[in-house]
């Protein structure tokens, strides 16, 4: 019986990552969500993780967002993760730079404070204190992550759909580095968010509870659970700084960082990717 109940689980699961990987492959929108939601951490990271395997390109870092009250109180975890894939991880350069979401589905835009890996994780390790992430921070960069799903509920079913279909990201778009930030309070590290020229946040670090190294040490134990310990280069995204703001196909986001250059990005519009559709999950045995 208990054979047949995984099978069935596995099953689920992986109908909904298939379903979410065509989606995204495909730039279309999910009028619902594929299936029966997933009703515990576990379930909803095992469709992500097959979702992971299904996806033709590799992970460059992750993603981290907060998960509300009362979810999580329900859930006993307070934040939540999601891939950042190599060809969705953008250097920002003096001119606006080019970011997809899904027309017909969710989109935003966050600024984060991004930690960039010094060296890999030890495998297996899969508790952390905040000193040893500190100690694996190589650098801190000015973020701002597309959080973009084909589903435009991603985030009103609450944080186990989100978690499953990529953490609701899309991309992250890496700015300059934070000099000394050994060396700068957290109250220190602030962002503001303009869409269209008008200012929609402006907050500090210290708003994230715990702040982006509490959030690093989060990941460094959600991924080595998973069996996917972080790697040397690895870009962190820490969370939403300001808020999670809604964007259009169109709008321009500048993202002002105190003391470095602003961040510029324009929406565009998801569109298939021929070289990724190649390898449709219909094509990947998980």
């Amino acid at each position: 019986m208990q054979e047949k109940q995984k099978e069935a689980t596995d099953t689920k699961a992986q109908r909904i990552a298939g379903a979410f990987v065509g989606a995204r492959l495909e730039a279309a929108p999910l009028s619902a969500y594929p299936g029966d939601q997933p009703g515990t951490l576990d379930e909803a990271y095992a469709i992500q993780d097959r979702a992971i395997r299904l996806w033709p390109d590799e992970i460059a870092g992750w993603k981290v967002g907060r998960v509300p009250e009362p979810f999580a109180s329900a859930l006993g975890c307070d934040r939540l993760a999601g891939p950042i894939f190599k060809q969705r991880l953008w250097p920002a350069t003096a001119q606006p730079t080019a970011a997809q979401a899904f027309e017909g589905g969710f989109a935003a835009v966050e600024g984060e404070f991004v930690l960039i890996l010094a060296a890999d994780a030890p495998a297996g390790k899969t508790s952390w204190t905040i000193d040893e992430a500190r100690a694996l921070v190589d650098s801190v960069r000015a973020g701002a992550e597309i959080a973009s799903s084909p589903f435009a509920g991603i985030n009103d079913l609450g944080p186990l759909v989100t978690i499953s279909d990529f953490g609701n990201n899309n991309g992250l778009l890496l700015g300059p580095e934070i000099p000394d930030w050994r060396a700068f309070n957290l109250a220190d590290w602030r962002c503001e968010v303009f869409i269209d020229r008008e200012s929609v946040g402006e907050n500090a670090a210290a708003a994230i509870p715990g702040g982006p190294l509490e959030s690093l040490r989060f990941m460094l134990e959600n991924a080595a659970r998973r069996g996917l310990p972080l790697k040397k280069g690895a870009a962190v995204s820490t969370g939403a700084v300001t808020g999670v703001h809604r964007i259009a196909v169109g709008q321009t986001a500048v993202l002002r960082f105190a003391g470095l250059d602003d961040l510029t990005l324009r929406i565009e519009a998801a569109a298939p990717d021929e070289r990724q559709r190649r390898a449709s999950p219909k094509n990947v045995t998980i």
